[in-house]
């Protein structure tokens, strides 16, 4: 019953992962789901209140459910923390829990101090989901994973920029065409890094990187077109072209 309220919260809050959930080997979901749905409650999480202190209590309460997932004590009872729970290791644990510490960033309105602290936060968000996924289903190098999951995530990002904007926070470090260009620039190189060496990650670590499958057109256009960010045309898409792009991904591999 745990597994099955965490694909209905992915299914729900985050299609796109619930899409690239059910694409994956029906043994790899018992996996992704949980991580999903965790992702969705912590990213969710700030900005459910805006009392910072009490967004901060709820990113607490996760960092605690981990820490017991961990070790350190009988894990909670909650949904997602008992699906979690029966797939989730110790080092998972403290990868999860380094995610949850950088989405304090979105608690606050404060800008990201430089490029190494934004680089931090994808590669805490983004790059973290996506590695844990990847090493608990199989073999995986790491490297490949987070050059991956950090183009993924800085596509996400861009996606989002209108809607954090709206929110009164600063998503980016230069929001002019020529910073938004390099951003996407930036990405793309390590997307095509991870990508030329996708013979190091296995088939069945694949799946958790399935979820990035709009990384690269994302980046393209932004890249291309940086307007496409602050109009929020980037995230406009063509629903045909978007389906036929995730069926060739699926059937074809993640690095398409």
């Amino acid at each position: 019953m745990s597994l099955n309220a965490c694909a209905t919260i992915v299914e729900k809050g985050d299609p796109e992962r619930f899409r690239a959930a059910m694409a994956a080997p029906v043994s790899a979901r018992r996996l992704l789901f949980p991580l999903y749905a965790f992702n969705i409650e912590v990213t969710r999480a700030p900005w459910l209140t805006q009392e910072a202190m009490i967004a901060e209590m709820r990113l607490q309460w996760w960092r605690d459910a981990l820490e017991e997932i961990g070790g350190q004590g009988q894990p909670r009872k909650h949904e997602v923390v008992d699906a979690l729970a029966e797939v989730l290791d110790p080092e998972g644990a403290a990868c999860l829990d380094a995610l949850i510490a950088a989405r304090r960033w979105d608690v606050y309105s404060d800008a990201f101090e430089d490029e190494d602290h934004l680089t931090q936060y994808l590669d805490a968000t983004s790059g973290n989901l996506m590695w844990t996924a990847a090493r608990l289903l199989g073999n995986a190098d790491e490297g490949v994973v987070r050059n991956f999951a950090f183009a993924s995530g800085t596509a996400n990002l861009l996606r989002a920029v209108p809607d954090l904007e709206d929110r009164g926070r600063k998503p980016l470090l230069d929001g002019t065409p020529d910073g938004v260009r390099s951003f996407a620039k930036q990405a793309l190189t390590r997307w095509r890094s991870a990508t030329a060496e996708r013979a190091k990650v296995s088939f069945v670590s694949g799946a958790a990187l399935l979820a990035g499958y709009r990384a690269k057109p994302v980046l393209q256009l932004a890249a291309r077109d940086p307007k496409s960010v602050a109009d929020g045309s980037l995230d406009a898409g063509n629903p045909l072209g978007d389906a036929l792009r995730f069926a060739n991904v699926s059937l074809r591999g993640w690095w398409r």
